[in-house]
């Protein structure tokens, strides 16, 4: 089983990912209510534009949002777009795009987003649920 190129535990697995993944992004996303957090990043140079503010609290609310929507197993697939957009803004314009050290960790949530847009959410979901196609008897 170890060695076989079959799937183990795909569906539990896939659901435990999905649902950590969801977990992270909440924690962080979750920084949009501390004023002083958000006062913090204010004083970034990137921020310092006039279109800072709305660049800070944009972000932390689409950690926000898809955190929960992943945790739902929800619009799966829009969670990942808003994950990979937001990842990468902090991956390439906030960081320096050196994907293999600096910036890794914004960029594997990238990656694991992708994970879901390719597979979807799987059976353990909102998604499931409510967007199963419906029998035709």
């Amino acid at each position: 089983m170890l060695f076989s190129s079959s799937p183990i535990w795909q569906t539990t697995g896939l659901t435990l990912i999905r649902l950590i993944v969801g977990g992270f992004l909440i924690y962080h996303g979750w920084e949009i209510f501390n004023e002083d957090k958000m006062n913090e990043y204010l004083t970034w140079d990137n921020f310092k534009q006039s279109n800072g503010k709305l660049l800070v609290y944009a972000g932390k609310a689409a950690e926000l949002l898809a955190g929960i929507l992943f945790v739902l197993g929800l619009f799966t697939r829009i969670a990942s777009l808003l994950t990979i957009g937001t990842m990468c803004y902090i991956a390439f314009f906030l960081g320096n795009g050196i994907i293999w050290n600096n910036d890794q960790h914004p960029f594997l949530f990238v990656l694991l987003a992708l994970v879901f847009i390719f597979t979807g959410p799987g059976r353990y979901s909102l998604d499931h649920y409510l967007f199963k196609p419906k029998s035709r008897y």
